[in-house]
């Protein structure tokens, strides 16, 4: 294993004396090396007491530092073979927000999920009515209930996809979805090509099954159709999970060229198209039309998966899985050795919300242009210096900072009262470190609030106090 000398150390980590705590700001230090690849992974560290004489500090102190890095996973040792860098598993560090319930106070900025709609209450109702008379049966439908099948097949068959309620499987949210499917097509070691940034519980998804992860970059301004598909092809990835409709986190969304030349691709390298459409109905603005990915399907291959979440409420946890019918049964097949059918009364619910997909289309553009417009209006006030491009729908900014840590900058946050999702979230192997995930789905007045806390944030760090002018930001 290759090692670095408490020497070369020294000068690569670069902390200034004033930083306070030192400990903390030495341990930001040795991260951002590590992120920026100026020192390797698997890279073994000098033995504390040596770095401590080298630095003029006391061991107790280098300690610290090397303790804090084990803590948030990039540092592993083992006694008698010293201490070697490493990345955290994305899913498992305890610092991540997606485990946060919002019961902790802040401001809720890690999650993309608008508030139910005006329309929800009286869906409710009238599902309620509904229920008694399923009552008389076991309450079971794995496929879904058929009223809710249908209405779904006849919301592609009228965006262009003709689509029988035979090929219609509901899920319990689109999370739910992706783990099905992946855990029917996916096996241990098979490649599976991902966007990055990507949605991150499709990341956990494919590691869940062992899959080894291909990423293809993406920006606010698209896909490059020539490294799409010649990952596919260097690859052979088994399965590519792709978002084409106001892509989440970037809110790129893909025109029809592309997704015409992406289907041709994946039946030139047999590759299964996983395609999630959870944004697909919020357009804020007038965009170009586009065909959902599975009108260029020629030959079954593309799987789409949607959601109640993000049109309706993510509290009505139902999803939907759209393919061939044979494949839809054996995923209703598969789905029975963790979950045997989703709750009759959300899937009423959802039904009856289809009913008024237009009314609720129409409030969604209401509501998330204004907080949109809030958001963007607050971060070119408070901070100018960073970079986005205003995406034409879906509900999140993709920013990227002009300078620091996203993940240093979202524990100081959360000690003003915001609680953020930095870049690594959506990232593979903790990539993306400059960029920041932004939603504007909860109400102006909120985000004009969260922008001004995490400028504070940026200025004074975790503590609220002022910034020494040169050192780094430090790590919770």
């Amino acid at each position: 294993m290759r090692h670095v000398g408490a020497a070369q150390m020294a000068r690569l980590v670069d902390v200034p004396p004033q930083a306070r705590p030192y400990y903390r700001a030495l341990a930001d230090a040795v991260r951002a090396l590590i992120m920026d690849g100026r020192i390797p992974v698997r890279m073994r560290l000098p033995a504390e007491r040596h770095l401590a004489q080298t630095l003029g500090v006391s061991r107790t102190t280098v300690t610290a530092a090397y303790d804090l890095l084990r803590e948030r996973g990039y540092l592993e040792s083992r006694q008698g073979s010293g201490s070697w860098t490493a990345l955290p598993d994305p899913a498992s560090t305890v610092d991540n927000p997606w485990l946060s319930t919002g019961a902790d106070g802040l401001i809720q900025l890690h999650a993309a999920a608008p508030p139910a709609p005006s329309a929800l209450r009286e869906a409710m109702a009238e599902a309620v009515e509904d229920l008694p008379r399923y009552a008389m049966g076991n309450g079971y439908y794995p496929m879904g209930l058929p009223v809710l099948r249908e209405r779904i097949a006849a919301r592609y068959t009228a965006r262009g996809v003709a689509t029988r309620p035979e090929q219609i499987l509901v899920t319990t949210g689109s999370q739910h979805a992706i783990q099905i499917v992946t855990g029917l097509l996916l096996g241990a070691g098979d490649p599976v090509l991902v966007e990055s940034p990507t949605y991150p519980h499709a990341i956990d998804a494919a590691r869940l099954r062992g899959a080894r992860l291909v990423p293809v970059g993406i920006s606010h301004e698209g896909w490059q159709l020539d490294l799409l598909t010649c990952a596919m092809r260097q690859s052979a990835a088994r399965v590519a999970y792709l978002m084409p409709d106001f892509h989440n986190p970037t809110g790129a969304l893909m025109d029809d060229a592309t997704r015409a030349a992406v289907a041709g691709a994946a039946r030139r390298h047999d590759t299964t198209l996983v395609i999630d459409e959870t944004w697909s109905e919020l357009a804020l603005d007038e965009v170009p039309r586009t065909a959902p990915m599975a009108a260029f399907d020629t030959d079954s291959r593309i799987v789409s998966i949607g959601s109640a979440s993000k049109l309706w409420w993510g509290g009505l946890r139902i999803g939907w899985v759209r393919t061939t019918a044979a494949l839809a049964r054996r995923l209703a097949l598969h789905r029975a050795s963790v979950d045997i059918a989703s709750p009759v009364l959300e899937q009423l619910v959802v039904t009856r919300l289809f009913d008024r997909i237009e009314e609720t289309r129409a409030e969604r553009r209401r509501t998330l242009r204004a907080s949109r417009e809030a958001l963007v209006a607050a971060l070119r006030e408070h901070l100018p210096g960073w970079d986005f491009t205003v995406p034409g729908g879906g509900g999140t900014l993709w920013v990227r900072l002009d300078e620091g840590s996203a993940v240093s900058l979202a524990e100081a946050a959360a000690g003003h009262g915001v609680r953020l999702a930095p870049g690594p979230w959506f990232g593979v192997e903790g990539t993306l470190e400059g960029y920041l995930r932004l939603p504007y789905t909860l109400a102006p007045p909120v985000l004009r609030e969260a922008v001004a806390r995490i400028a504070t944030a940026r200025e004074r760090g975790p503590s609220g106090a002022a910034r020494p002018p040169d050192s780094l930001a430090a790590m919770v």
